[in-house]
Order: C-alpha cells, then sequence, then structure tokens
C-alpha cells in the first residue's frame, strides 16, 4: 500500500455561513489550529468558497472569516454547489498534490461537508472528518438541532467506506497527517 499523502480541506468557513453556527467561536479555533499543524508539518491546506445567489461572490459575507488568513500559495477551490468536487477544479489540485486522503473541516455540516465526504469516497479517497472542526445552524423545530446533526455526522462517518476507502472521525488533538 502506497504512503498516504494527506491534505487539510476547510469548506465554507465565510463570514455568512458560519454567522448563526452552532459553536462558531470554538471551531474556528480548532480549525486554526489544524491549519497551524498543516503549515508546520508541510501539508497542504485547500480552501473551499461557496457562492451562489444568495451568497454572492466578492462580497463581505462570502469572504473566508478573518480568523482563517489564507497563505498566498494555498488553493482556493470556488464552488456554487454543495459537492466541492462538482464542477471545480478540486480533484485536479489534489492531484498535483500527490494527495490521496482529506482531513476534512468546515460548515455546513449537513450539506457541503457532507456531500463533499460522500464525493470524495466516490472519487477514491481516504477520509477523516474531524469532530470539532465542523459545524452548521440551527433549522427549525422539525429537524434535529445543529448539535445532533453534528454528533450524528460524526458516528455515521466512522462506519463509512466505498471501494476500500477508509472513512473516520476524529478529535483535532487525534488528528496526525
Amino acid at each position: 500500500m502506497a504512503e498516504s499523502s494527506s491534505a487539510l480541506l476547510v469548506i465554507d468557513v465565510q463570514n455568512d455561513v458560519v454567522v448563526n453556527a452552532h459553536r462558531r467561536d470554538e471551531v474556528v479555533g480548532t480549525i486554526a489550529s489544524l491549519v497551524a499543524k498543516a503549515r508546520a508539518e508541510d501539508v497542504p491546506v485547500v480552501w473551499v468558497q461557496h457562492a451562489d445567489d444568495e451568497l454572492p461572490a466578492d462580497t463581505p459575507g462570502w469572504e473566508i472569516v478573518p480568523e482563517l488568513p489564507v497563505a498566498a500559495d494555498e488553493p482556493i477551490i470556488h464552488k456554487h454547489h454543495r459537492d466541492s468536487f462538482d464542477g471545480t477544479s478540486l480533484a485536479t489540485e489534489l492531484e498535483q498534490l500527490g494527495v490521496n486522503r482529506l482531513v476534512v473541516t468546515g460548515a455546513q455540516t449537513d450539506f457541503c461537508v457532507r456531500w463533499t465526504l460522500h464525493a470524495a469516497q466516490i472519487r477514491g479517497y481516504d477520509t477523516t472528518l474531524v469532530a470539532d472542526a465542523h459545524t452548521t445552524d440551527d433549522g427549525d423545530a422539525e429537524i434535529p438541532t445543529a448539535a445532533q446533526l453534528i454528533e450524528h455526522t460524526n458516528r455515521y462517518w466512522r462506519t463509512q467506506s466505498h471501494g476500500g476507502h477508509s472513512a473516520n472521525s476524529a478529535a483535532a488533538a487525534d488528528i496526525t497527517f
């Protein structure tokens, strides 16, 4: 088996996306720590930034949160769908970096994070969801709370695999690249 080459994927941690997110400041702080760790270990950090009619590009709400400055040499993938691979250069970028394992963080747990995790597995990547580094908003009373969605996704992702590619969920403190 080939040695694993990891990348840290930071999905949609943008001003308007996380403005009402569950544990926003804690999650952003955890992501910041992982970004620093990845950079210190020369692990690529790949950023994903969503835009659509409700979140127009080049607006203050579209910007990545100020607590997470993007380094000049780090790729930013612009997307218009929940799946970070759909209609983007993400797969090409990861191939150029020699990545076969994604360590996934970001927002929204129940939409872009989960869609991207599944898409990554289908495309042959091993995936680790950082259990304390993804978030979402509370919806209406008819759906589970943000905390329940996050916990469900963490538990669910520990049991997934596709085509022999591993899936896992682990706390940031337990992440190795």
